[in-house]
């Protein structure tokens, strides 16, 4: 004779904590609707997947350390073209891009949004299952570069596999030593066909130089960078100065920078 009594007890051994939530109360609709066992089963398997799907993206989404609260839908897209929207729209839509370790290059002046929408995009790839982790690239590659005066460089590189997604914010503002700089290309060269990066810069191409302080090294890190990558220009005027201006009065908008990508 089968005993329900240690059916939680059960559940709770086999992680099926889903299943120890709801299997009384699917039991009563099983009953009251005349489900057969296999229906009654196959609602509590759904509910499981559909649980455990939800703790999971919660948990992508705490380790990604995004910033909170950036999305597609808060953005302002109405100084940016209708492809460049259509791009970001299908970037985000997709995780396709991710496992094909494809990389995507965010290119604009100080402001212009630059960070909302690389963001914007990490958060609807954890939405869809993919691991992403934001960094300041500053901040990153003095961890890696300490990591390497420990002789524990390539655990540290090898720790970021975990992510198909490394979202590096305000890449051109790394002008370190040339010792950390050797880490960031050993970063770039360790992921290249392997995993994805989402790059936010406001330096083109052309000023890479000011980054990387040996060029054949420059020409190598962007070699490596866009051998498989889509390449974005933010021409917009800069999103804090209109909103603090709009808080304090109009004046004439002196014309954004915009970084020619080469």
């Amino acid at each position: 004779m089968v005993q329900t009594a240690t059916l939680p007890l059960m559940l709770k051994q086999l992680n099926l904590t889903s299943f120890a939530r709801h299997w009384q109360a699917l039991l009563e609709t099983a009953e009251r609707n005349g489900w057969d066992g296999a229906r009654y089963l196959s609602a509590l398997c759904e509910q499981e997947l559909a649980d455990r799907h939800s703790r999971r993206i919660a948990r992508y989404s705490k380790e990604s350390q995004l910033p909170p609260g950036k999305s597609l839908a808060s953005f302002d897209f109405a100084e940016l073209p209708d492809a460049t929207r259509a791009q970001i729209q299908a970037l985000a839509s997709s995780s396709d891009w991710t496992r094909q370790a494809r990389n995507l290059l965010l290119f604009g002046a100080s402001g212009v949004g630059k960070t909302h929408l690389a963001a914007a995009i990490g958060h609807a790839l954890t939405e869809r299952n993919v691991r992403v982790r934001y960094c300041n690239t500053t901040a990153l590659v003095q961890q890696l570069q300490l990591a390497r005066e420990q002789l524990r460089l390539e655990d540290a590189l090898h720790k970021l596999d975990k992510y198909p997604v490394l979202l590096l914010d305000d890449f051109g503002y790394v002008k370190k030593s040339q010792q950390e700089t050797q880490v960031l290309f050993e970063l770039i060269a360790h992921r290249y066909e392997r995993a994805s990066l989402i790059i936010t810069a406001n330096q083109a191409f052309a000023d890479w130089d000011q980054i990387f302080p040996d060029q054949m090294m420059t020409v190598a890190a962007v070699d490596r960078l866009v051998h498989h990558a889509s390449i974005i220009e933010i021409g917009a005027d800069s999103y804090r100065r209109k909103h603090a201006l709009g808080q304090h009065g109009s004046e004439p908008a002196a014309p954004a920078s915009n970084p020619a990508v080469e």
